[in-house]
């Protein structure tokens, strides 16, 4: 279930300027409660919403009931947070990444919803997509992303993070709104399937979301 309500409260950078927090969405999954928060008028485009495709992702951990118990898990494209905070609070040693713009709304979420005992769990970092991969490390367990195929430009840099990330066989959790707009159908069923094996473990036909399971070709192509 989801609540929205409007709330007064400000966030502060660190030289204290104010940012307003317009909305604040609660969310329930797997026993938590996630009070998430987004950052309007603070120039982060997209990444100040919580997309269906997160919700998605976080309904289908709740389904499969999927271990994330002393995992290394990193997030691509955190947004708000919403899927890296939940596996983290499911055991995960989650690294949350996205552009650096958009890291003080995470860490605002971060501080919401993760205990203070468990926040050693967690790290939020900048990571350029085709850029910053090569300073994060390759023995990840998992890989998240939700709502990241969203434009054709980014989708070499995209192929190219997820298949530094997963050298060494992390299994990649991946939902996407397919939208005819980006091309995302050709990232999914051509660019994809070069380099990993995908299978679609969730549909939402209503809202045109999928949830994909990826693992790493055993032979992939040489480039």
């Amino acid at each position: 279930m989801t609540y929205a309500w409007r709330v007064d409260d400000v966030a502060r950078d660190e030289a204290g300027a104010s940012i307003s927090i317009v909305y604040e969405n609660k969310y329930e999954f797997c026993g938590y409660s996630l009070r998430i928060s987004r950052f309007i008028n603070a120039n982060l485009g997209f990444s100040a919403y919580v997309w269906e495709a997160g919700v998605a992702l976080c309904q289908y951990f709740q389904k499969e009931k999927i271990n994330f118990t002393s995992k290394k898990v990193i997030e691509l494209g955190s947004g708000t947070g919403i899927v890296g905070i939940l596996a983290t609070l499911l055991g995960g040693d989650v690294t949350m990444t996205d552009k650096p713009n958009i890291l003080k709304q995470i860490e605002n979420n971060v501080s919401i919803n993760i205990p203070t005992a468990c926040q050693h769990r967690v790290k939020v970092r900048a990571l350029t997509w085709g850029e910053d991969q090569t300073k994060f490390p390759t023995a990840y367990d998992i890989i998240l992303g939700s709502d990241i195929v969203y434009s054709s430009v980014s989708y070499p840099a995209l192929l190219e993070t997820f298949r530094y990330l997963a050298r060494q066989g992390a299994t990649i959790y991946l939902a996407t709104e397919i939208r005819k707009s980006n091309d995302s159908t050709y990232f999914h069923e051509k660019l994809l399937p070069q380099y990993f094996n995908c299978q679609v473990v969730e549909s939402l036909q209503t809202k045109s979301v999928i949830v994909c399971k990826l693992s790493k070709l055993s032979t992939p192509p040489e480039d």
